[in-house]
């Protein structure tokens, strides 16, 4: 009875909290395991992140021109990830948590219907990534992404019953200041060498490309805690898997019913750096796109999306260097300044995870003695 009450109280203060409390329950070499588990699948999210935006940045760069490969290369990597999937399906012993878990599994239409659906989010949350990466700079482009944060905030508020704190608040207006810096830019439509419309297009769709990805992770979460109910490593994969699977569907039909594919031998052809330059710059995005998400969607598992977020945006800083040094992306001040500010409201976050941090190991502790 204890024990039930022990981790009811836990659960409930993990839905709450921006980092789980459940670490602070995990005891020994059972958290350490954790700890390894956690950082494994921020590299995969952070390395996977920045090496996929710059190639994505590369392929318009040199000669590609299409929408719908670059967006159907940030889902259709999903292959490579059969093999991990099957290795652990074989290999992971069965014991009695499994059985009894499985006899919870949800049924096949529910999986089917959330597969649809979040592969469709997917799809279209690619698609608007794309033409943010056409349109605007690396710098800017990974700037804006940021406000990420802000997004995933309401929705996690809304969906999983995150709760709105002082220092939340001020990463939410700090981001909206970055992004609204961004938007004046008065040299913006320089930088990016293209119209100012084309400018205002690219900077709204990262805009809206980064809150359908808040939202995706959020309903992620949402969908490991009220229909997955698994604690394991397969289960990570097929939420990757699956959607990505529709949403390489969504983008083949895209391709075909937009004429793109005529266009794509001679996309090819042209491509300044050579024919296999360009297959291996699509292979690698593909790649790096699907372990980024496998990081991303790990992460969402061990702990929530709004973590998994936090993340993410600690890796947007590290890409503008980049730009810097391989595709000679200005840094204009109002950057630096936007910048600054995705920081602050970065350290904003992780000063919250702290404060939940030694609230949740107080509360556990409690529960304990008790």
């Amino acid at each position: 009875m204890q024990d039930q009450e022990s981790s009811g109280v836990q659960g409930k203060s993990a839905s709450n909290e921006a980092f789980p409390s459940k670490l602070w329950s995990l005891n020994g070499i059972r958290r350490y395991n954790w700890w390894f588990r956690v950082i494994l699948y921020a590299f995969f999210l952070l390395s996977g992140q920045a090496v996929a935006t710059l190639l994505g940045r590369l392929y318009y760069d040199k000669g590609g021109n299409s929408k719908w490969m670059a967006t159907l290369v940030q889902s259709a990597g999903f292959p490579v990830l059969f093999i991990p999937l099957f290795i652990f399906k074989i290999y992971s012993p069965v014991t009695s948590s499994t059985t009894i878990t499985s006899k919870n599994s949800p049924s096949v239409f529910a999986l089917t219907l959330l597969y649809l659906s979040l592969g469709i989010l997917l799809a279209g949350d690619n698609m608007m990534y794309s033409y943010g990466l056409l349109y605007l700079s690396v710098s800017t482009y990974s700037l804006l992404c940021a406000t990420q944060l802000a997004f995933n905030a309401i929705f996690s508020y809304f969906l999983n019953s995150q709760k709105f704190t002082p220092f939340i608040f001020n990463s939410l207006v700090l981001l909206t200041i970055s992004a609204s810096l961004l938007a004046a830019e008065p040299n913006s439509a320089e930088t990016t060498k293209d119209s100012k419309g084309k400018y205002i297009v690219g900077f709204l769709c990262t805009l809206g490309a980064s809150a359908g990805y808040s939202l995706w992770l959020s309903l992620t979460q949402l969908a490991f805690q009220k229909v997955i109910k698994k604690e394991t490593i397969t289960a990570v994969l097929e939420m990757q898997i699956f959607p990505s699977l529709v949403a390489t569907c969504v983008c083949v039909v895209g391709i075909f019913a937009s004429g793109d594919w005529k266009h794509l031998e001679k996309e090819m052809n042209e491509y300044a750096e050579g024919k296999v330059s360009y297959v291996m710059t699509l292979v690698w995005t593909a790649i790096t796109w699907q372990i980024s998400s496998v990081g991303t969607v790990g992460l969402i598992f061990e702990a929530t999306s709004l973590f998994t977020n936090v993340i993410s945006t600690l890796g947007l800083p590290i890409i503008p260097i980049f730009a810097v040094i391989f595709f000679h992306d200005k840094l204009s001040g109002i950057k630096v300044v936007a910048l600054f500010l995705s920081l602050w409201g970065f350290v904003s976050y992780i000063y919250q995870h702290y404060i939940d941090n030694r609230k949740s190991k107080g509360t556990t502790t409690d529960v304990d003695l008790n």
